[in-house]
Parts: C-alpha cells; structure tokens; sequence
C-alpha cells in the first residue's frame, strides 16, 4: 500500500514537473514569438480597398478603378443566411471560441501527420480570426512559426476587436475568385445580385469558394463546383442554420451564373480615361484605386453615343471617298474554309463599329457571295461594292468597279456589316463592304452656359487607339481661329459691314525669313468686303489686314483670353490659324461665344464624394444657401448667383455669333444648313488640308469637330472643313437635337437689329436680292453715305520690288466712292504692299514666341 502511495506520489510530482516545464516552455514561447508581434490595434479603423466608381451623368456606371474589386459592407447589412453559409463552412464555433479552437487544432493535428506522412499539404485549422490575422498582419508563409505568431495574433485580436469587428474584416476581405474581393463584389460577379437577394444555394456557393476559387469555378469546373457547394449546403443543415428540406431544396438548384446587364452601363472610352487622368492628377493612384470614390460625370449617354455613331459615319464617309485598299488577309476557300477564316484577327476598331469578318466565296453577276467562320453565308450586293476604287497612291485612284470581281475575289478576307434594311424575299442576308479608316478625329460636345462636357470621342476606336484626339492632340486651327479676330475687331470700333479690302499682300517675317504671300483659297482677291462677308466666305487676305489694323497683341489678348491657348505668338500666321490647340479647347472657347462672352471652364466631373459619401470636389462653386438641409414642398428652387467672368462685350460676342450663322445659311459651312434650326459655327482648314475642323453651337448646345491624319498629312484635294468636318457636326446635331423646338439666339440688351443688303452692308434697297438683319450697337449701323475701307494702313509700306501676284481679281461688290481711295491696289499685276515684322513682345510675355513658317495658303477655309 504504502508502496502504490509512493508511486502516486512521485507520478504526480512528475506530472506536475512537467506541467511547469510546458507552461515555462509555452510562456517563453509566447515571449519569444510575441516580441515582434504586428500591431493588431491598426484593425480597429482599418478601411480595406475598394471599387472607386464613376458614373455618368444619369447615374449610370461608366467605369470602376480598383487594386482589388471589393464593396464594403458593414457586417450588420450582410443576410444571416450569408453568414451561417461561411459559418458552417469555415468556422462553425466562431462566436463561441477564444480566437482559436483547440479541438479543432488537435483533429487536423492528427490529420496532418497522415498527410506529412504521404507527402501532402497540410490542411490546418485556421479560424476565421486566424485568417484575419494571417491575411491582414501575419502573411502566409508555410511554417509553424508563422501559426504560433497567427494564434497569439488571434487570441489578442479577441479581446480587442469583437466578433462583429473581425466577422466584417474578414467578409469583406477574402478574395473569392474571378477578380472579386469580399462577399458583395462576389454576389455581384457571379449573379448580378446584392447580398440580399442570394439565395441559400448561392449564399453557399460563394462560401464554397475561399480554400480554393479557381478549383471551384463553375464554368471550368461545374461538378467539383457542385459538390463543393452541396458540402457547404450539408455544413449548414448540421449546424442547424436550415431545415434539411430547405438544404435538400437548395442542392436541387443549378448554379447559373448571370453578368450584370449591359444596359446598366455606359460606354465612353476616351471620356472615361480622360476623367481617370484627372482623378489620378487630383488624388494619385492609391486614392484613385483603393480610396472607393464616387465620381458624378457631366457625361450625357444619349448624346456620347450621337458623338461616336456621327464622327465614325463622317471618317468612313471620307475614308470610302479616298478608295479601297484591299482585303483584310487572303485564303483558300476550298475544304476547310470556316477554320481558316476563324484563324484570321480581328483587325482593331472592327468589334467597336460593329463590323465582322468574312470571306468572299465568289464574285459575278450583280453580288458577291460570302461567308461566316460560323457557316453562315449572305452576300453583298454591287451597289455597295461600287465604292471599292483601287487605291493607286495618295492622288490617285483606279476606276469605279464595272462589275462585282473588279472590287473584290474569291478568298478575300473582307470586313462587313449587316444592311438595316432587308428585302422580305431575299434568300440571303445582305451586306456592305467596309474597312477600317486610316483617318482619325474627335467631337467634343459641351453645355455653353456651364462648361460641362457632354459627349467626347477622341477617335474612331478606342481598342484601335488610346491617344485621345479630342483632349490630346494639338493640331493647327486654320480658319477655326477666325472668330475671336473677329471679335476683337468687333470690340475694337468694326461693325459687320465695316469693309476692309481683300487684295494681295506680302508680309516681312523678320530677319533671316522669307516674305511670306498668303492666299486665299479661291486664289482670288474680291476688294473691300465687309466683315460678314470675310467671316461666312473665310477670306484670308482681309483678315490679316484687320489683324494688322488692330494689332498682333489686341488678337492675341482675346485667343488667351478664350482659352484658345495659353500663348499666342505675334506671327501675322497666327490670324489665320498657324497655332496649334486641342479640339476641347476651341470648342470650349465657340461656347464662350455663344453664350455671351462669359467665361467657362470645361469640365468632365460634376462631383465627387469619398467612400463615406463626403464630397471632396464640386464643379459647381456657386454659392447657394437654400440649398441643402431643405425640405421640398414645392417651393420654387433657389436662384443662384452668375458668377462667370464677362471677358468680351456681349454685344460683340452676339454680333459674331450672327455672323457664324451667315457661315451656316451663304457661307462654307452651308451643308449644315440642311437641318433648317438656328446653328451658327465656322470651318477651318490648314495647309494641304492636314486638319479639318468645323466648330459651332446651337443656342444652348456646342459642338466641335477634327478630321486629319495622326501622322499629318493632306487630306486630299478639295477635302476642306466644309466637306469633312462639317458633315460630322451636322449629322451630331441632327441627332442632339432631334424632338427638340427650334431656338433662335438670344440677342442681348443694346443690339439693333436693322435690314442690310448681305453683300455690302449698306442699308437695303429695293430690288436688293439678299436682305439680312444684321446687328448694330446703337450709331453705328450704315448712314448710307460712302463707307471708307479698311487696309492695315498705319501698318503697310508700299513694296516696289514686291512680286506680282498674277492672279485676277475676283468680282469686287458695289461700294461707295469713298471706297475707291484705297491704300493697295486689289488689281491684277499690282505690287502687293508689305506688312512690316510685328514689334517685340510686351514684357509680359517677353517670351520669344515661336516661329511658325507660314507658307502657301495659310488658314485657307
């Protein structure tokens, strides 16, 4: 007995031995791994990344930018059912174990050792608190020293965040396949759903996904995504979550997968990335792609897809009038034609137009007969081939196709797209030819009275080309440049019936530079002519006159002023559009036009609020008291201040407007008149027609057009703004306007309207053919006496050794005798006089100004 009492004894000291050493053991083993144990305090605030969107201006989605696609949700606004799902598959005694679960860890313990065994992975028994801790502090290498430091991460973890707290982390955190972050990114992934609407069986499918989303995915793997699934669904009826029948229910169901609906999208590719180049100026890029800002855009859906389906129209229109350049690629249509046919790419801005790839199975008779990759078939009748002239060289072109097989052959690997309209009786589907423009351009659409823009396309095809034409680009402005010397005229003393005398002249760039001869497009002179005239025709050699007369430095005040660009060098090339700008630019400077000569700022960004709907940004700057913290019942809305910068008399702003309306109805942009509204704009073209542009507005709506190569090169002979660019613009604001009452400009206080010949600007006449309105300020309208002319003559010198010009005068209109006292002669074989250099720059923009070559036909039209 006393024996067995001994032995007792000594078992239990033993035992109790060591139980000491393991608990010095396990305390110097929690001070050794607990020394540099991560802050786990940071928790408590930590905001995860997530989606920043933006949105276009009918609250439409336009683009997400994210490091990782993630929608925080707060753990008391996520289901139960979603919770009980994870749970039961991750960690069933969450709410009731300390930050680790021994059992657990003792069964996969044992688990392991088998697995070790046989060379396997170990499976571990990681809580949800330990995957918190190892995904946001501890990382994930493989080995025991890592899960020592992930449990006392844990443990502490515990105490200081809460269940809730480290349940919502991890929800929100986990990543669950196909680029999605977090249980609501998920939902909306794979069905198109926010947390409330899953149900159980898809509750549980995202919660199958955390061990292994890749393993599990149903469009790879559909089987091994089921069972998965269905484990999950069994977890949850053990748990006691769901009834059996309701689990036996949800394993019945399918997984189907649904992607959000394209109708709650907006395409706009250049809009979109030119607001990300902002957001990423304004905030950076970690702000941008994980701060979860909400962007509001100016952008109108509507009128983006009328800006992309008219520029696209317009550069096909030029592209197919300058020939056809061949067949996409070329092969065998015997045997296997279809897998061929699918080998073949794509070529870029196709998908964007809509257009699809076939190849030509035959040419004869009045079609050419087609085919699909799918094995479908249809044909592509003569009258859309007719166009297919072979391209020979940048002049010239072959003959107009005769007959199907002189525009394409069998093998031809074409690009087409489906006719809309369908005889009922044809056998097969009819098609057009089509090909992918070498040119490119932009339409900028902007609200004059605000400066949003509303529509931007920067090229035929994003997917074709990134570079965006509309923001980016800086092309020369031709004749586009022609209304702000307008208005500086205008604000100077002119009337739009001021004459001033179209005739040759040579101008003296400076030491070290040739004499500079501009023409005008016609290559014709028509004497003094008045300024409406000068603007609607786009006579070049009067408006360098007018520029002369009032100064290089008058002009460029009133280009820097309207933003056309931030530095106008005192060339007399500038006047007639030898500097460059973006379309964004002009076109926001024409609103400032036709808005009254108020100052705008374009803009793409209406708002911007942060991830807790704060807003950090706001275009709109106005004060307005009433405006928040109001409850409506009906009240009228708040009145708010204007206050946009006057920057030009609106006199002389609607005096130009009126005249640009003269360019649409007489002058080079008569192919807008088609549409029968009030539009008013100009055209302009440069140098061998390398850039074409035509600029113009409604009363409440301004739009602005590019057409050019990207490498700059002529567009052609007789390519000008007006056969271009124009179309485009008229076809937009066909579209843009359409259902909408015509609106006349508004005139404002101090204006006279009076009946003017629209010729000579002379006070009408009976019998007189064109009789316009045109518009004063008072005293200045015609008296009918003898009109003088206006000459740039404290600035001309004669020129006796001046070459002649040689062309013949144009016809010059009827003016007063006054007006035959002139300071240069417009007659044929006349010396042209010679403008001297212009002076110096003023100190304040001592800056030497670049010296632009101005040869040949300077802003032509």
């Amino acid at each position: 007995m006393r024996v067995i009492f001994f032995l007792f004894k000594f078992l239990f000291g033993l035992g109790f031995a060591l139980l000491l050493v393991a608990g010095g053991v396990a305390a110097l083993a929690v001070w050794y791994f607990g020394r540099d144990l991560p802050d786990y305090q940071q928790l408590v605030d930590f905001q995860p990344p997530i989606v920043s969107r933006v949105y276009a201006g009918d609250g439409r989605l336009l683009a997400e930018y994210a490091s990782e696609k993630r929608v925080f949700v707060p753990v008391k606004e996520i289901p139960p059912r979603v919770i009980h799902a994870f749970l039961a598959a991750e960690d069933r005694n969450f709410y009731s174990h300390m930050g680790i679960d021994p059992v657990a860890m003792a069964r996969a313990g044992v688990t392991d050792i088998m697995r070790v065994l046989t060379h396997r992975r170990p499976i571990g028994a990681s809580t949800i608190t330990q995957q918190v801790a190892k995904n946001f502090l501890v990382g994930s290498e493989l080995s025991y020293q890592r899960k020592i430091k992930e449990a006392l991460v844990a443990l502490k973890m515990e105490k200081a965040l809460g269940k809730d707290r480290i349940l919502e982390l991890y929800l929100n955190e986990i990543y669950l396949g196909s680029g999605s972050y977090g249980v609501a990114a998920a939902a909306l992934t794979y069905f198109d759903k926010s947390l409330d609407e899953l149900s159980v069986a898809e509750a549980a499918f995202l919660a199958a996904l955390p061990k292994a989303p890749n393993n599990y995915n149903p469009l790879r793997y559909p089987e091994a995504a089921k069972a998965r699934r269905d484990w999950v669904i069994d977890r949850m009826v053990e748990a006691g979550f769901i009834s059996a029948a309701d689990g036996a229910k949800a394993q019945a169901t399918p997984i189907r997968l649904r992607h959000r609906d394209e109708t709650e999208t907006v395409t706009a590719d250049y809009f979109s990335e030119e607001v990300r180049r902002e957001l990423l100026a304004r905030y950076g890029e970690k702000a941008l792609y994980q701060s979860g800002l909400a962007v509001r855009t100016s952008l109108d859906p509507n009128l983006q897809v009328i800006a992309d389906r008219s520029l696209r129209s317009g550069l096909v229109a030029y592209d197919r009038r300058h020939g056809y350049r061949g067949p996409v690629a070329r092969i065998a249509v015997a045997g296997d034609w279809r897998a061929r046919l699918a080998a073949v790419a794509l070529p870029a801005g196709a998908d964007d137009a809509g257009w699809r790839l076939a190849v030509v199975l035959g040419a004869g008779g009045e079609s050419a007969a087609i085919g699909f990759a799918d094995g479908t078939t249809g044909i592509i009748p003569f009258e859309e081939l007719r166009w297919a002239r072979k391209v020979i060289d940048d002049d010239h072109l072959g003959p107009v196709p005769s007959r199907p097989a002189e525009a394409v052959a069998a093998g031809d690997v074409v690009l087409v797209e489906v006719l809309p309209e369908q005889p009922r009786a044809a056998k097969e589907r009819r098609y057009a030819l089509r090909q992918v423009p070498a040119v490119s351009g932009a339409l900028v659409a902007i609200d004059p009275h605000t400066g949003r823009v509303l529509a931007l396309s920067g090229g035929f095809s994003y997917e074709m080309s990134q570079f965006d034409r509309a923001t980016q680009a800086k092309r020369q402005t031709g004749s586009a440049i022609k209304p702000f010397v307008y208005l500086a005229a205008l604000d100077h003393g002119y009337t739009p019936s001021t004459l001033v005398l179209d005739a040759p002249v040579a101008i003296d760039q400076g030491p070290g530079l040739p004499i500079w001869r501009p023409n005008n497009y016609e290559h014709r002179y028509f004497g003094p002519t008045t300024l409406r005239v000068g603007l609607e025709q786009s006579h070049d050699l009067m408006t360098i006159r007018m520029g002369a007369d009032i100064g290089l430095d008058t002009v460029a005040q009133y280009v820097e002023r309207f933003g056309v660009m931030d530095h106008m060098p005192r060339q007399y090339s500038m006047l007639i559009g030898a500097e460059e700008t973006t379309p964004l630019r002009l076109t926001a400077a024409y609103a400032m036009l036709v808005n009254g000569g108020k100052k705008i700022t374009p803009t793409l960004i209406d708002r911007i609020q942060d991830r807790n709907g704060v807003t950090i940004y706001r275009a709109d700057e106005r004060p307005c008291d009433g405006c928040v913290n109001v409850d409506w019942d009906g009240q009228a809305p708040p009145e708010l201040p204007d206050t946009r910068q006057q920057i030009a008399d609106p006199r002389s702003a609607y005096q130009v407007v009126s005249m640009m309306q003269g360019v649409v109805e007489r002058g080079t942009g008569r192919v807008v008149a088609a549409l029968g509204r009030p539009l008013a704009g100009k055209t302009g073209t440069t140098n061998e027609s390398n850039d074409t542009w035509f600029v113009g507005f409604s009363p409440d709506l301004a739009a602005g057009v590019f057409v050019g190569y990207d490498q700059p090169k002529g567009l052609g002979r007789h390519e000008t703004g007006g056969t271009v660019a124009a179309p485009v613009f008229r076809d937009f604001m066909a579209g843009a306007l359409e259902g909408e009452p015509p609106i006349p400009f508004r005139i404002p206080s101090g204006i006279e309207l009076v009946r003017v010949n629209a010729t000579t600007g002379q006070l009408a006449r009976p019998g007189d053919k064109t009789v316009i309105y045109e518009a004063f300020k008072p005293g200045t309208e015609p008296t009918g006496e003898g009109a003088p002319v206006v000459s740039g003559a404290s600035t001309l010198t004669d020129d006796e050794d001046a070459a002649s010009m040689g062309e013949t005068a144009g016809e010059v209109p009827p003016v007063a005798e006054s007006a035959a006292t002139i300071a240069a002669p417009a007659a044929a074989g006349a010396a042209p006089p010679v403008i001297p250099p212009p002076l110096a720059p003023t100190p304040a923009t001592s800056a030497a100004p670049r010296t632009v070559p101005a040869t040949g036909t300077g802003g032509l039209y």
